[in-house]
């Protein structure tokens, strides 16, 4: 009895750990978005940005990035992963592997939480209004505004709630872990391919990590409040 008794005061330990570091990095994340945005908006970054993508181009033609020609062809495959096509194809499956799965309430709010995600993002593109980079040329065709990094901030709220989702319902431990991994490293490159490709600033991109992290984070929060802790954790 003793023993069981400080195996669930430990687990207790772990899970009280883990929702004050989920708050920890919501809080400072979002404190670090209010003041980028704020330096964005006085055209302080400017500089910065510009800098950073002539960086990524040959000095001579400013219309080739640096690097072998593999690397262009890579980073446009990369950015395509945090399309809307992409990403609706993704969210789709895994709704449907939920829903397979008998997971109907986690489906439920796996759709409402990244399509609610999706729209935050297109409200704050439409209120900043950031023009995009002209000082390289695009390699890929974009139409809408810079401000956040749609691809950064899609990819962030799809992949990390998908990820943390998965991660609920898994009893095996490393597949825990190895959701939220994966979520981690596409969102990363997937914004990095944006600035690399010359249609986003890196501060665009560090805006939709920031607020797709926020999100991702209250919807972790969310989860457990409306469909409660998993089982064993």
């Amino acid at each position: 009895m003793q023993h069981l008794k400080r195996h669930l005061t430990r687990i207790i330990s772990v899970a009280e750990a883990r929702v004050w570091l989920t708050a920890l990095v919501a809080a400072l994340v979002t404190y670090f978005l209010f003041e980028l945005t704020g330096e964005v908006l006085e055209g302080e970054t400017r500089a910065f940005d510009e800098s950073v993508l002539l960086m990524l181009r040959d000095t001579s033609d400013l219309g080739m990035p640096v690097g072998p020609a593999w690397l262009t062809k890579v980073m446009t495959d990369l950015t395509a992963l945090g399309g809307v096509t992409v990403l609706t194809l993704i969210v789709t499956l895994v709704v449907v592997y939920l829903a397979l799965r008998r997971k109907f309430r986690t489906a439920a709010f796996v759709t409402v939480s990244i399509l609610g995600g999706w729209g935050l993002s297109s409200i704050m593109k439409l209120g900043i209004a950031r023009p995009r980079p002209e000082v390289v040329q695009h390699l890929v065709e974009v139409t809408d505004m810079s401000f956040p990094s749609g691809h950064a901030m899609l990819s962030a709220i799809t992949y990390l709630t998908l990820g943390a989702m998965l991660s609920r319902i898994e009893e095996q431990p490393s597949l825990r872990y190895f959701f939220p991994l994966v979520a981690v490293v596409l969102t990363l490159l997937i914004g990095m391919s944006r600035v690399y490709l010359g249609v986003h600033y890196p501060t665009d991109v560090l805006g939709g990590w920031a607020a797709g992290t926020v999100w991702a984070c209250a919807s972790w929060f969310a989860a457990r409040w409306i469909l409660g802790r998993p089982s064993g954790r």
